[in-house]
């Protein structure tokens, strides 16, 4: 029989109870034994929910406070000699301090880098790995919440990060190779395995995404090697689960790899289906990933069938799995709580729940059950009306973009003559200083929000909050002395989801939250149909911020590729031609905000780089309509006027061309967990506009002092010369609070004046 499975279910709770938990704790109104407690429920409703929807096995071991990366570096005991001491004093506390940094008890502790899984929206911790790093298992997670869920009488898998991308996935921050360190590696995951055995495990499934990746022969080596040796040992069964696009030339060593099972992804890559089925062993088990796990649309079901037929005539029945494409966790948990959209948007959603339950239906269908053509003939009713809805499709648009202008993506002049123009009308001084746009939103800001939208508070009155709000933020900003201002995004609740409430196009969730990092959670926009600018959208708070000062105001905007990354996209047209749509939305906004005396423009896109196709091969063209769409939100603007983009955690040494390509006159970007690291891509590239590297880590409740910031500004200028230089943050300012805000600005200020007094004097 025809085994459903799941590989991964969110973590956070419908209504966010884990975000709550975790915030409860660190402010010390939780305790530890509270928290956890949350966690355990959280696990058991999860594996609850998902054996009602259908799901014969579930996943274990999925579930993480923080990052399962951190996990899994923490359980093999992956610790950096920084965090030892509060690591072992108390390990949940030390825990959250990798995470998060930390500046109590004595200790000052930056927190490890992050970056984003893969290509999608989520971040991960990056471990640190020296030469000679030793590894030991450090607690019994995975056993614990295997046996977790055996008590409740479930059928459970537990999920492990797989130990060659565990080692790609990490840094060495001594420059030596990673993978020489898997010949110690191996044997935690052999002891860990037997445990799992021990403990009544029949099947785990060990994560290799870096399998669909370009790998080498170093990386063959190191998967044949590790594998090998769990072959030998006591284990459960071993599911291999690659996701996010297709194995290609790395099937053929997949297919000689001694595991049990293994998980394909049919939604990135439905073309590799026959080419699997052609190598792989019929006496083995292969898991179809035929449901999309990192969008919410419902699947037709049809082409899923089309795709589980080929498989079942292959394989029978008995070693076959159906499964969501990857871990569900990129997705909302329940569409059936949107009470709120119209009835056939609605219809046409699926988040993990619903996913789970259209693996069910496509196995009844196989099983010939009469129920299940009435829930197919529903599907195809959803699907068909999604394809042909007038509220999908407007004419206007698809005509806009078909007839834009080659030169509407070419700015007037060159850097060159800009950058002397923008200086005469700006007047800045040396390493001008400025934030990256939004200032904390505390209880008050959000409280008055939420009153707004449920009608508490009206519009006026929500207008005079604001107005008060950003008066506030913007003497504070002349008070601590920046030189280019933030009106401080007060009206905003996010910086995707507030265009996307003025966008046409876009329809928003009420409860359809997805984890970020942490405690971070975002609710993604549905980008479901063809999308415009029915009016402006920030004009009026960034004209009224600049009203309040004579020092140059930035509008604020967020980019067009990173509206696209961070939504729920269409998937019924190219997403290059979704891209070109809110790129020309957007260059309406840029033209307005320009003709209401706004002369600097920050055009943020810090999801450029996690667009990038996971193949190099694919790069050139995915770079060409991204840098091509910025330059359409940018170009149409006087030489005069300051262009400004925002990128976040991201490595930039192998896109630096199309980073120069895109032709903002300042580009800020994040450093400061890296320590300047990631300006290594212009040691060899000679970057041609202003940069201006993060030198506050916003993520970290830690405060830098002013001498650490202008020792990462020295190392900055040792990469760029100092008229390219500016001071900023990593990021913006909205998690953080005011007290920390102050204390680090002042110190950012500090940081640049003393910049300024080490330059030549002028006779």
């Amino acid at each position: 029989m025809t085994t459903l499975t799941n590989l991964g279910f969110p973590r956070i709770g419908v209504k966010r109870e884990l975000k709550r938990a975790l915030e409860a704790f660190w402010s010390e109104e939780a305790s530890a034994e509270s928290l956890q407690e949350t966690a355990k429920t959280l696990r058991q409703r999860h594996w609850t929910l998902q054996r009602q929807a259908g799901v014969d096995v579930v996943p274990c071991n999925d579930f993480s406070l923080y990052d399962h990366v951190l996990d899994t570096a923490f359980l093999f005991d992956a610790i950096p000699d920084r965090y030892r001491k509060i690591v072992d004093a108390d390990p949940l506390a030390g825990y959250f301090a990798l995470a998060r940094g930390t500046q109590r008890d004595g200790n000052d502790l930056h927190a490890l880098e992050m970056t984003k899984w893969f290509d999608t929206n989520y971040h991960y911790l990056v471990p640190e790995l020296h030469a000679g790093q030793e590894f030991r298992l450090r607690g019994d997670k995975p056993v614990a919440e295997f046996l977790e869920a055996k008590a409740l009488g479930l059928e459970a898998r537990p999920v492990l990060l797989g130990p060659v991308s565990f080692l790609l996935l990490s840094k060495t921050v001594d420059g030596s190779d990673r993978l020489a360190l898997l010949d110690r590696l191996i044997p935690v995951y052999v002891e860990l395995l037997a445990t799992l055995k021990e403990a009544g495990a029949s099947w785990v499934q060990i994560d290799e995404p870096c399998l669909v990746l370009d790998q080498d022969g170093d990386d063959y080596a190191a998967y044949r090697k590790a594998y090998a040796a769990f072959a030998k040992g006591e284990r459960p069964k071993l599911l291999l689960a690659t996701y996010f696009g297709a194995s290609g030339e790395n099937l053929e060593l997949i297919s000689q790899l001694p595991v049990d099972g293994l998980h394909i992804d049919l939604v990135r890559a439905p073309e590799q289906l026959d080419s699997v089925l052609d190598v792989w062993p019929q006496d083995r088990v292969l898991s179809l990933g035929i449901v999309d796990g990192r969008n919410v649309w419902h699947a037709d079901l049809d082409a899923v069938l089309t795709l589980v037929k080929r498989a079942h005539q292959r394989m029978g029945g008995e070693n076959l799995q159906l499964a969501p494409s990857c871990s569900l966790l990129h997705v909302p948990i329940d569409a059936s709580l949107e009470t709120g959209l119209p009835q056939d948007l609605h219809g046409w959603l699926a988040f993990a729940r619903q996913k789970l339950e259209e693996l069910r239906i496509v196995r009844d269908v196989l099983k010939g059950k009469p129920a299940a053509q009435t829930a197919l003939e529903q599907a195809r009713v959803r699907v068909q009306s999604r394809r042909t809805s007038d509220k999908v499709h407007r004419p206007a648009v698809a005509a806009r973009v078909s007839t834009l202008k080659k030169d509407a993506s070419q700015r007037k002049s060159a850097f060159g003559v800009r950058s002397q123009l923008q200086q005469q009308r700006l007047g800045l001084p040396a390493f001008p200083t400025t934030t990256i746009g939004s200032f904390p939103q505390t209880h008050e800001v959000r409280e008055a929000r939420a009153k707004y939208k449920s009608g508490k508070l009206g519009e006026a009155d929500y207008d005079v909050f604001l107005e008060a709000e950003t008066q506030r933020c913007v003497r504070f900003q002349e008070e601590v002395g920046l030189d280019v201002l933030v009106h401080g995004e007060f009206e905003r609740n996010d910086m995707v989801e507030y265009f996307g409430e003025q966008l046409d196009g876009f329809a928003f969730t009420k409860n359809g939250w997805v984890q970020s990092y942490g405690s971070r959670c975002v609710k993604p926009p549905i980008i479901y149909g063809d999308v415009q600018r029915p009016a402006p959208m920030t004009v009026r708070w960034s004209r009224y911020a600049q009203s309040l000062t004579k020092r140059p105001m930035k509008g604020m905007l967020t980019g067009p590729v990173t509206v696209l990354q961070w939504s729920f996209v269409r998937d019924d047209q190219p997403r290059a031609d979704t891209c070109r749509q809110i790129a020309l939305a957007l260059r309406d906004e840029v033209l307005d905000l320009e003709a209401a005396g706004i002369c600097v423009i920050q055009i943020d896109e810090p999801a450029l780089r996690e667009g990038l196709p996971l193949r190099r091969t694919d790069w050139r063209t995915y770079l060409e309509w991204a840098v091509d769409c910025f330059r359409i939100t940018a170009s149409g603007v006087a030489d005069t006027t300051q262009i400004h983009t925002h990128m976040c955690y991201s490595e930039f040494n192998d896109i630096i061309d199309a980073v120069a390509a895109m032709d903002a006159d300042v580009i800020s970007i994040e450093t400061s967990r890296s320590r300047m690291e990631l300006l290594d891509a212009f040691v060899k590239f000679r970057y041609p506009n202003q940069i201006g590297p993060g030198v506050y880590d916003i993520h970290s409740p830690r405060v830098p002092e002013a001498g650490e910031m202008v020792e990462l500004l020295e190392k900055a200028q040792s990469v760029l010369s100092r008229e390219q230089l500016w001071v900023n943050p990593d990021c913006g300012l909205k998690t953080r609070g005011w007290p920390e805000t102050r204390a680090a600005l002042t110190a950012l200020v500090q940081a640049a004046h003393a910049m300024r007094q080490k330059l030549p004097s002028v006779a």
